[in-house]
């Protein structure tokens, strides 16, 4: 699990909005870089990744190169490689249990309430196994809420504000409450021929020795340059 805290003279010390281009560093991101109040419980956060004030992350991964906004929680979440999380996201918020006489906590954390009661363990189990799954290139804009259980596909896009309650598939971008779907990015020959080629996997000498194929746009070109 990284907790790294780096030292304050190799950070750019974070102000006001989320990314501004006049305060990059250079290499700033060569190691990953977690904000001093960001709190983590049983994660596993990846090279390179980014994660900003007051966040908090737990039971989940973060894969490399992803960033995670400032005020995020995320919950029993598997993110894959290069994600970029907004601000103030919900990711896996714990559903209480509707189907008991009382949905209250009292019900699963009653040694909150009397020193002899014992965690429903069981209750938790469940909770850790239904997990969100979140592929690799996801964009999640600001304010999102993603429910428990949720698969979102590789490249997919959801929208500012956004509550998912379901599977999203790759390659497309949903939005609204609750989220549907509003268009696709590509045509799903040239999602799948993107999933083919898998970008996401090759080392980062690799992705910026071809970086001029990802800035130019045109898709079709880079499937054909990159062999799918």
């Amino acid at each position: 699990m990284v907790r790294q805290k780096h030292a304050a003279g190799a950070l750019l010390i974070q102000t006001g909005s989320f990314m501004s281009i006049a305060a990059v560093m250079p290499a700033r991101l060569a190691h990953t870089w977690i904000d001093e109040s960001v709190k983590m419980r049983e994660t596993t956060v990846g090279q390179q990744c980014e994660i900003l004030a007051h966040s908090s992350l737990e039971y989940s991964e973060l894969g490399d190169f992803s960033y995670v906004g400032e005020h995020c929680c995320l919950a029993d979440t598997q993110v894959g490689r290069f994600c970029a999380i907004a601000n103030q996201v919900r990711i896996g918020a714990p559903n209480h249990p509707m189907d008991r006489a009382s949905q209250h906590r009292f019900t699963y954390c009653p040694e909150y309430y009397h020193p002899d009661a014992r965690r429903d363990q069981g209750f938790f189990s469940a909770r850790r196994a239904d997990r969100v799954i979140i592929g690799h290139d996801v964009w999640i804009g600001h304010g999102v809420i993603v429910l428990p259980g949720v698969t979102i596909g590789d490249g997919a896009v959801l929208a500012a504000g956004a509550v998912v309650t379901k599977n999203v598939a790759p390659y497309s971008v949903v939005g609204g409450v609750p989220a549907r779907p509003l268009r696709v990015r590509f045509t799903p020959a040239i999602a799948a021929r993107l999933q083919r080629i898998a970008w996401w996997n090759w080392p980062l000498e690799k992705l910026l020795a071809n970086l001029p194929d990802f800035q130019h746009g045109d898709i079709e070109a880079f499937c054909q340059r990159h062999g799918a």
